[in-house]
């Protein structure tokens, strides 16, 4: 939404953010700078704002949302929060879940699972599906790549197991940086030792974000790097496969 601070983008009729025809809304604000983010404009921190901010917001927001309310019952879809990161603005993300459920709308959550705990679980039993991420498993390689620990993301996910969450692993296959043998069978084992999650979606590397690095003036670490080849990531669900896991690629 042009001019917003607290939402970047509304992108409607999305097929790849959770089930059905869905409107996803972009959260300005992410604790990770991911190299291969493709919304690098979303990691600057939204403006300070106070709860009567947020309130008007969220109103402004639902008049959008509602739009596609023919769209939700046709496909069984809904809203999902994305971002950036949406647990960076808490009192916004729990109140537009509470008008979603209210409406009966549909929610995911889309998250890096980097973020407070309390706050996590307490979205979880807000909306009806979060969609995860486990990116790399080595805590100095995911430094090195997101530029934080990897310690909240796994434990995070273990508490999302505990209560039952629904929860939609994602995986980004980015080559060079996510795709050795070891992340993915350190991956495999967290998963199957902590959770209960045995279904991933594998999320091949685009080029879709390359050119906002040039506008932004920001450093494109995945300028010279290809997308993954289609034995490259029939090799990856093989390997999650093999492990008994349940795999779709993208989602």
């Amino acid at each position: 939404m042009a001019g917003n601070s607290y939402v970047f983008k509304i992108q409607r009729y999305s097929i790849h953010d959770g089930p059905g025809i869905r409107t996803t809304l972009f959260f300005q604000g992410c604790p990770l700078s991911c190299q291969w983010c493709h919304n690098p404009e979303s990691q600057a921190k939204p403006l300070e704002s106070n709860q009567e901010d947020m309130d008007k917001a969220a109103a402004v927001l639902m008049k959008e949302i509602v739009k596609d309310l023919i769209f939700y019952d046709d496909s069984g879809g809904g809203v999902t929060f994305s971002g950036g990161e949406p647990l960076g603005q808490p009192q916004l993300l729990f109140r537009l879940l509470d008008l979603c459920r209210k409406k009966e709308i549909h929610t995911c959550l889309d998250t890096s699972g980097y973020g407070d705990v309390n706050l996590l679980l307490r979205a979880a039993q807000k909306a009806e599906l979060i969609l995860y991420d486990i990116k790399v498993i080595d805590d100095r390689a995911h430094q090195k790549y997101t530029g934080k620990s990897v310690a909240p993301v796994l434990d995070n996910l273990k508490q999302l197991s505990k209560q039952k969450a629904d929860v939609r692993l994602r995986f980004p296959l980015i080559p060079g940086m996510t795709d050795s043998i070891e992340n993915l069978d350190g991956i495999i084992v967290f998963l199957k030792e902590n959770t209960i999650y045995r279904d991933i979606h594998i999320l091949p590397f685009h080029k879709a974000g390359e050119g906002k690095y040039q506008a932004l003036n920001m450093k494109n670490f995945m300028k010279d790097i290809q997308v993954p080849s289609e034995k490259k990531v029939a090799a990856i669900k093989k390997q999650f496969e093999s492990q008994g896991f349940t795999t779709t690629i993208g989602g």
